[in-house]
């Protein structure tokens, strides 16, 4: 009787290992239950327990005790970060462990187009709920001594471009980033600048660049309309660009320049002023960049829209005014 009671818990025992072994790898091959990708987020200082019942709440059916199993088997109780996580629909238990012991956290992205100024980055920074907010309450004063005590003036010198971030990052970590991207750009551009410029400074190149990138977005017409500005400043000619009469109007200006407009005097009025306005007037992209270093040759003082997006350039006054009545003052 003994050896039948022996047998019988012997058999017992076995059953319930090879269920148990089964149970836990089908927990090990079982996705956890969610409908769709979802944030997990890992408190600094939290328990292994209570990132276990985090997930629990997630996946009401999911097996605490075998994720303590497989932790424990995998050495990496101890290994867990703290973060933002993505709880991806399919992702096994073992492979979301390994996420929070290799601390691959969610990553979030802000991008700032070619183009746009200071301002422009400013507010989209705020819109970042991702993002830890320090600026709003600084000026761009404040924000640049944070950043580059000599620096003067911020428009321009920030890159524009996409960038990746983890929840609670700074807005000023994110403009570090922009700014010494722009530095290492603007000074890798300069080191391989054409011959015979009129630009004494790579800040100078800049601040064409920028005013390169406002004119147009037809990317094959960059050098083009840099060889006009450069020539224009080789023999002393205004500028005579529209941007740079916009940014100097700042909140003045409502989608329209009028005649007083052009003939009020800012420092950024291009119609008045001879040179390089004193900054940039957006961020300009490492095209536009490397377009103002690299003019393209010709003889073209002049160009005008001609209503599709792309310019008609040319060499003389008279063709321009041609090229006016052609194309601006007919759709007048």
């Amino acid at each position: 009787m003994l050896k039948k009671i022996c047998l019988f818990f012997i058999l017992l025992c076995s059953a319930i290992l090879v269920w148990a072994w089964s149970d836990y790898h089908k927990f090990l091959e079982t996705p956890i239950a969610v409908q769709k990708n979802k944030t997990f987020e890992v408190n600094k200082g939290s328990s292994f327990n209570k990132i276990i019942a985090g997930v629990a709440e997630v996946d009401k059916g999911f097996n605490k005790l075998w994720f303590k199993v497989l932790a424990r088997k995998t050495g990496l109780t101890q290994q867990l970060k703290a973060g933002e996580y993505e709880l991806a629909v399919g992702i096994k238990p073992e492979d979301f462990l390994r996420l929070l012991s290799k601390g691959k956290v969610k990553q979030y992205s802000i991008t700032f187009p070619e183009g746009w100024n200071f301002k422009q980055m400013r507010f989209a920074l705020t819109k970042e709920k991702a993002i830890k907010q320090s600026i709003a309450e600084l000026s761009d004063s404040d924000i640049l001594q944070k950043i580059d005590k000599i620096a003067k003036h911020p428009e321009g010198l920030f890159f524009p471009d996409t960038y990746q971030f983890t929840k609670n990052t700074s807005d000023i970590a994110i403009l570090k980033q922009a700014y010494q991207k722009m530095q290492l750009v603007l000074k890798q551009q300069w080191q391989l600048k054409a011959d015979d410029l009129p630009l004494k400074t790579a800040y100078e190149a800049l601040i064409l660049a920028s005013i390169v990138e406002k004119e147009t977005g037809v990317a094959s017409e960059r050098p083009i309309i840099a060889g006009v500005f450069t020539r224009r400043l080789k023999i002393g000619m205004r500028l005579q660009t529209d941007p740079t009469v916009i940014y100097g109007m700042g909140e003045k200006y409502h989608g329209n320049i009028r005649r007083k407009d052009l003939q009020t005097l800012t420092a950024y009025n291009t119609y008045k002023i001879n040179g390089l306005p004193p900054t940039p007037i957006a961020m300009p992209g490492k095209e536009a960049i490397h377009a103002a270093l690299h003019p393209a040759k010709g003889n073209s003082l002049y160009f005008v829209a001609n209503g599709d997006g792309s310019h008609v350039f040319s060499a003389t006054l008279r063709q321009h005014n041609n090229a006016l009545n052609n194309y601006q003052r007919k759709r007048r």
